[in-house]
């Protein structure tokens, strides 16, 4: 049996947010406002990830919700070439290991390629620093204008401030275009809230002891899956065939792997599917009655 790691241990799983603003840069809620409105929703952790701007300060302690710092980069558009940019959001430890300091600003300056990008995250990643790309759709760079970028752990799935507001970045558009050239990378659902309705609609369930070191190894090893609202139980292998499991009954479940068309199911709440045998990964998505879903990270075989 290969169980997807996320599920393969008795942690209680966090609920968390990876990717939000506040006042510090463009966002309408203050750092308090924000924490306070994610403990209202249930997170366990969030990271206040406002624009070229490092944060470490917790604004709400009492709310008892585990802070992850960090914040958001991004390089110049490339006006000669149409719309494009590349945004990523940095997370690090709350200890001496981190490289930034409470509000150092890091400032990308004349980006016009994945090539002028690369040595901001080189930087980021000599920080100590995890980092992952951004809403690509909405982002006018569709995989092979960031697939050459070097560091990444992760990339956006599901945007919420993208879907809102521009109908982009909501059912993973390049991820399995990633995974199929070979890179391991897995999902995360973030809010990228800006507007307050922007908040609490997208998320990580990381299985992880809840303190910021714990939660960074499970983010990096992939121990966690993305939802905007079901709950996903197991997603294992065994015997050829992949198998998974919702804690209730969802209109569709399917299954998406490299080099065949994905396979779906209807009106049930777990499934199977047979493997074949040249495929390098499957993942599974779930969506619930009212069109939420929740995608679990790959199961890799390759």
């Amino acid at each position: 049996m290969i169980r997807q790691s996320a599920f393969t241990k008795e942690n209680k799983m966090l609920k968390g947010g990876l990717h939000c603003h506040t006042t510090r840069s463009d966002g309408k809620c203050t750092p308090e406002e924000t924490l306070i409105l994610h403990k209202e929703n249930g997170y366990d952790f969030l990271a206040l990830t406002d624009h070229r701007k490092y944060n470490y300060a917790h604004y709400a302690p009492e709310t008892g919700i585990t802070l992850i710092p960090g914040m958001e980069i991004d390089g110049t558009f490339d006006r000669e070439n149409g719309f494009r940019t590349y945004h990523t959001v940095c997370i690090g430890s709350d200890g001496n290991s981190n490289g930034f300091s409470q509000d150092e600003e890091f400032i990308c300056k004349d980006v016009k390629s994945d090539v002028d990008f690369q040595k901001y995250l080189n930087a980021v990643v000599a920080k100590n620093n995890l980092i992952f790309y951004c809403h690509p759709e909405w982002s006018g760079t569709p995989a092979r204008y960031f697939e050459n970028l070097k560091g990444y752990f992760a990339m956006e799935i599901w945007n919420s401030g993208c879907v809102i507001e521009n109908d982009m970045d909501k059912n993973a558009p390049y991820w399995d275009e990633m995974l199929g050239n070979g890179h391991k990378l897995w999902g995360v659902a973030v809010d990228d809230g800006h507007q307050k309705h922007h908040h609490c609609k997208g998320w990580v369930m990381v299985n992880a002891e809840n303190n910021v070191d714990s939660i960074l190894d499970a983010l990096k090893n992939g121990s966690f899956y993305s939802s905007t609202g079901p709950v996903i139980d197991d997603f294992y292998i065994e015997d050829g065939k992949a198998y998974v499991k919702a804690s209730e009954e969802c209109s569709k479940i399917w299954f998406c792997a490299d080099k065949h068309p994905s396979k779906q199911f209807c009106d049930v709440s777990e499934s199977s599917f047979d493997m074949n045998d040249d495929w390098t990964y499957i993942r599974a998505v779930v969506m619930d009655k009212d069109g939420n879903r929740a995608w679990t990270n790959p199961i890799f075989l390759k």
